[in-house]
């Protein structure tokens, strides 16, 4: 049956409106399962019993818990969900002192085929369900523990837009989860006119995974290059505020020998220099079949250098979680679903 859970509010008004009830029933689904969690239709208590026994004809609530849980030795959990008839995603829970930051998947596999990615290279077997995405988050035992969300698991957020933009509106409405906007970021390779969709209809941080500022040398990595240039969604993204509140970041994975040079330090600022930004590197996490490795300690310290340089903020993010593949590039279910 159809889930209640990962409707927005006007979903919820059609259907109620559809079964004859009246409209403010909607705001009471709607705080059931989004504010008070429930797990069935008929804890919704301030329904009658008459609407409670209707919707339970038609709907389920939809939460399903992860299938199974892998706890690495620094911390980090990375949780198993169902999204299908042999179809599973992987989510990442990662802790960090009075942070806990969840990691959400928006598709099984991936179209992209970036080169560097595990995801990637497990393909693509479909998207995610608002249901599904949202479930990631409700479902997930230390959901109480959370204080920030990127959408940077499997999957192109915005090669599913509608339901990611969806999930955005539930998790950052009143109606919804209530959570300010600023507490969430959302990664992408750069797709158009998603991107543009995603920045006028939400407040919510962006990051561009660049990981080359040389267009023939990213092509070799990224696929998407060859359609979606970089060069083009940067000047999109110029168009908009990222002066105030909300936060543009370029995600650049340390690959070496390929982009850790100054010469491409040198260029990543360039290219940067009309968006206030700053710079994550990420050390390249190497997995089975991989052709890369990852940059020296040295190589990647002398690269925020010349960036902080440059003025530039740039940061090295921490490798959290990579015994249980867990880390940054290694998600995938390809294996388990090939079982």
């Amino acid at each position: 049956m159809e889930a209640l859970f990962g409707k927005t509010l006007s979903e919820l008004q059609d259907i109620v409106l559809n079964f004859g009830l009246k409209k403010f029933t909607a705001a009471q689904i709607a705080s059931w399962l989004y504010k008070k969690d429930v797990s069935n239709i008929q804890e919704m208590t301030n329904l009658s019993k008459q609407t409670r026994e209707l919707l339970e004809k038609n709907f389920v609530v939809g939460k399903e818990p992860p299938v199974k849980e892998t706890v690495s030795k620094d911390g980090t959990k990375k949780y198993l969900f169902k999204s299908g008839d042999n179809r599973y995603i992987e989510t990442a829970y990662i802790p960090d002192k009075d942070r806990a930051t969840l990691c959400i998947s928006s598709q099984t596999g991936c179209k992209m085929g970036c080169k560097f990615c595990n995801t990637g290279l497990q393909g693509f077997a479909g998207n995610l369900s608002v249901t599904q995405i949202l479930n990631q988050i409700k479902s997930l035992p230390e959901k109480d523990r959370l204080t920030n969300y990127v959408f940077m698991g499997m999957g192109e957020p915005l090669d599913n837009k509608e339901n990611v933009l969806k999930a955005l509106e539930i998790m950052t409405s009143d109606y919804g989860f209530g959570l300010s906007p600023h507490r969430i970021t959302l990664s992408t390779v750069g797709l158009t006119p998603s991107i543009i969709d995603f920045l006028e209809k939400t407040d919510v941080h962006l990051a561009i995974s660049v990981h080359n500022p040389f267009p023939e040398e990213r092509k070799e990595i990224m696929p998407i290059e060859n359609a979606q240039p970089l060069s083009k969604i940067l000047k999109i993204v110029e168009k908009f505020d990222f002066r105030h509140q909300r936060r543009f970041s370029a995600e650049y994975i340390m690959i070496k020998g390929f982009n850790d040079s100054p010469r491409h330090a040198r260029e990543l600022a360039e290219i940067l220099k009309k968006i206030p930004s700053r710079v994550n590197l990420i050390r390249y996490h190497e997995h089975p079949g991989s052709e890369f490795h990852s940059s020296t300690e040295i190589k990647i310290h002398e690269f925020q250098e010349i960036l902080n340089s440059k003025n530039i903020i740039t940061t090295i993010r921490s490798s959290r979680g990579e015994d249980i593949f867990a880390a940054c590039g290694l998600l995938s279910t390809k294996e388990i679903c090939q079982k």
